[in-house]
């Protein structure tokens, strides 16, 4: 038997549908690189679909900055509405006080989802969406229960509205991520986006002999160049 070819190239992608035929999906967005798949993917399925960009966790300002108008260029090439939600940074450090040395994937992850989840669903319920789901889940670098968790109990308070948990890893969704990310030359972040997660890296890349993150000066395309 031939291997699938889940490549730009050689995937023709199905048509997707939402689980109870929910008509207006808000879709949690973290960054370009992790939503560039996901968003092609339901732009192509012809789903109603608008960006929520709400992630006060990134850490500092330029970077979030730098993220949100990545974001937001290729939801225009799409033609997606996008939703430029509020920088709440004092109140997520509020929510994590306490958690500051706790390891990724561990309770500060949790609480920042939650977070995150809850700001998405109660604009969602707001404004007549029957949807919400995130491109959170499709890194690796993620635990994709700890996600779905976070996104499921959000819409539990709304009795009009579903989470949708979708693996937007399978059949080749993560390898077309950065596919995608390298043709729409995407800024290419090193850290999750938290000064907790900015901090653990560089004290990992030190311990290991590298530099220190040099933030908001790597694109794929160069990424790509680099290995020539």
């Amino acid at each position: 038997m031939s291997k699938l070819d889940y490549s730009l190239n050689g995937y023709e992608r199905p048509k997707l549908n939402t689980p109870n035929g929910e008509k207006r999906l808000l879709l949690h967005s973290c960054c370009a690189p992790c939503a560039g798949e996901i968003m092609e993917a339901l732009a192509v399925s012809k789903i109603d679909t608008t960006i929520f960009f709400y992630n006060p966790n990134i850490h500092p300002i330029e970077e979030y900055e730098l993220r949100k108008e990545e974001n937001i260029r290729f939801a225009s090439k799409l033609g997606m509405p996008f939703i430029d939600a509020d920088y709440d940074r004092d109140i997520w450090f509020e929510r994590t006080h306490g958690q500051e040395n706790e390891p990724e994937r561990g309770k500060r992850c949790t609480t920042c989802f939650d977070m995150r989840f809850e700001v998405t669903a109660k604009y969602a319920n707001d404004n007549g969406f029957d949807l919400i789901s995130s491109t959170l889940g499709i890194s690796r670098w993620k635990d994709m229960i700890q996600i779905n968790g976070c996104g499921a109990r959000s819409a539990k308070d709304y009795d009009d509205l579903n989470y949708w948990d979708v693996n937007w890893r399978k059949k080749g969704g993560s390898t077309r991520m950065l596919e995608i990310s390298k043709k729409e030359e995407f800024y290419q972040q090193e850290y999750c986006g938290c000064v907790y997660s900015l901090r653990d890296t560089n004290r990992w890349r030190v311990s290991k002999g590298r530099d220190k993150i040099e933030r908001g000066v790597k694109f794929y395309r160069e990424a790509m160049e680099n290995l020539k």
